[in-house]
């Protein structure tokens, strides 16, 4: 069976691909009418749609009854146990560098074990690769309900596959981060970082060529941390100053407030002043010399005591007072502001219609 020519798209035709992914939601077969997408099933589909899929070829793929071989007669590869990984990482710290997985804890692969998994990952990126091309042979460019189907089964089984693989070589990570001697990079961004190398690690890697998976992710993972490193150098060059959190901060609501307060200030003065509120004349004498409104805010304001002195009454007489003149003003703004929203609710009205 020979194997198909692939052909990069250009990017051109990447962006017309994006933009008329679709798929029908219903359509029968021999009678039956077939279920329906889900909206997540979807919006997978339309993701793998978008892109062509990448895969590494093997002339395995083409051989009489590949998918049975690889799949069905393939050896059952032990699943990986991750439970160690997840306290390493909630404890990264001094003593995480130091702690070591127990042995029973790890799946270690034999080279013939890994080439089953990378043909198993491959085939099913490869299968997916040729739907894809049978799908945009078509003339509305639309997958029919079957090789929706197909698509969303086989992408499934790859991240199963590739999933697999990756949590299988987790220690792999770790145990080049431990070793490697980047005290200006935090820890927990050093294993981020090499997480991500590891699954394009998985992506890239040929098993066909008769290598462990092991040496190339080690190389793949070291030179992703070299990156990191590089980067955060030309950084601290470029912002030689260390993160101040005080510069992050915003001033906003303080000035907002102090702005709020003055306008505020500024309208109660106005009222007392023009006596809208009806103040008597001890009410207006004691709050303009409380607060100092009659000097415009110059003078200090007086206490009870100093107020009670000038018109002739005890200072618990005059916080009587005061706090009378008080609700006639707080009467007199709350009257104001219905006053704005009524006129502001009728000018949006009136500029609606």
């Amino acid at each position: 069976m020979t194997q198909p020519t692939r052909t990069s798209p250009s990017p051109l035709e990447q962006m017309r691909r994006r933009q008329r992914v679709g798929v029908s939601r219903t359509s029968t077969r021999e009678g039956k009418t077939s279920r329906q997408l889900s909206h997540e099933d979807e919006r997978l589909l339309n993701q793998i749609l978008a892109k062509e899929q990448d895969y590494i070829d093997s002339p395995v793929f083409y051989e009489e009854d590949a998918e049975k071989r690889i799949y069905e007669e393939a050896p059952e590869i032990a699943k990986p146990d991750t439970t160690w990984y997840h306290p390493v990482m909630d404890d990264i710290s001094a003593t995480s560098r130091t702690r070591t997985v127990k042995s029973a804890q790890q799946v270690i692969l034999t080279g013939a074990e890994e080439r089953v998994l990378f043909h198993q990952f491959n085939y099913a990126r490869h299968r997916v690769w040729q739907l894809q091309q049978d799908v945009w042979a078509r003339p509305d460019k639309k997958p029919t309900p079957e090789q929706a189907d197909q698509l969303l089964s086989w992408y499934r089984r790859a991240e199963r596959i590739r999933e697999q693989i990756a949590e299988t070589n987790l220690a792999l990570v770790l145990a080049m981060a431990k070793r490697t001697r980047m005290s200006e990079v935090d820890f927990a961004d050093l294993v981020s970082e090499g997480n991500m190398a590891l699954l394009r690690a998985v992506d890239k890697f040929d098993a066909g060529r008769g290598f462990k998976f092991s040496t190339y992710a080690c190389r793949a993972i070291l030179k992703a941390f070299s990156r990191q490193g590089m980067k955060l150098s030309k950084y601290r060059q470029r912002f030689p100053t260390d993160f101040d959190p005080k510069l992050e901060k915003s001033n906003y609501l303080e000035t907002k407030r102090a702005d709020f307060e003055r306008d505020a200030a500024d309208e109660v003065r106005e009222i007392v002043l023009s006596n809208r509120a009806d103040l008597s004349d001890v009410e207006r004498t004691v709050i303009e010399h409380r607060f100092g409104l009659e000097s415009g805010g110059l003078e200090k304001p007086m206490t009870l005591e100093q107020v009670g002195q000038i018109i002739g009454v005890t200072k618990e007489r005059v916080r009587q007072i005061q706090n009378k003149a008080m609700e006639k003003i707080r009467m007199q703004l709350e009257a104001n502001f219905l006053g704005t929203q009524i006129e502001e609710d009728q000018a949006e009205t009136v500029g609606a219609s």
